[in-house]
């Protein structure tokens, strides 16, 4: 059985999950923690638990979801992974963070995920989704057996990514969520970027952007 815990950082109030098994290891994905509290906060959780990161993952390369990639690659010896058409978003992190007065350490080169296979760690796995339209090439991690959806920004409770920064486009991301997301069981449980979790069924019957998608 893979837990979820997840964390809330950044002045994005942006979601980190670290999902873990009965074997200890576990993925660390999309870490936004920016301040240094952030990041000891989610060391403590993992040493507290006796967790083995042993992999990070990003769902896509937007500043608030990379914080924390050169701190979590650093502290765990690991090599972020995502989609490859994300990483020239990623070289621009920096640059960008810094239009906005925040000061971003540049994260370590990546290594690429595909669109599709399976995400392994422990005794687990997860599907890769290809959900593209937040961003270029969003990625989403699906577990069946559990029953709940690492989402990214694609799909929030009454919501949906943004597609107006670079990559987004409003058809694709829709196509996404029509695609890769709605046609999974209703019971699953979507864990967003931001925001509270949800499920497949209630955005389905209550998500204003999804109407007439069904």
């Amino acid at each position: 059985m893979i837990n979820v815990k997840s964390f809330t950082f950044s002045p994005f109030a942006e979601n980190t999950y670290v999902l873990y098994d009965e074997t200890k290891e576990c993925l660390i994905i999309d870490p936004g923690c920016y301040q240094d509290h952030e990041k000891q906060e989610l060391s403590d959780f993992i040493s507290k638990n006796d967790l083995k990161p042993v992999r990070l993952i990003n769902t896509h390369s937007h500043i608030d979801h990379v914080f924390g990639n050169k701190y979590v690659a650093e502290t765990y010896s690991l090599v972020p992974e995502m989609h490859p058409d994300e990483v020239e978003g990623l070289k621009a992190v920096p640059t960008y963070g810094a239009t906005m007065g925040l000061m971003v350490e540049p994260s370590p080169e990546p290594t690429f995920l595909p669109e599709e296979g399976q995400l392994t760690f422990g005794n687990s796995s997860l599907e890769i989704l290809f959900t593209p339209g937040h961003s270029i090439a969003s990625l989403s991690f699906y577990s069946k057996a559990d029953q709940f959806v690492i989402a990214g920004d694609a799909l929030f409770q009454g919501s949906i990514g943004r597609v107006d920064l670079p990559g987004g486009n409003m058809q694709t991301l829709m196509n996404s969520i029509r695609t890769k997301l709605l046609v999974l069981d209703k019971e699953v449980v979507v864990y967003s970027g931001h925001g509270d979790p949800t499920k497949i069924g209630i955005e389905i019957v209550s998500n204003p952007f999804l109407n007439g998608m069904y």
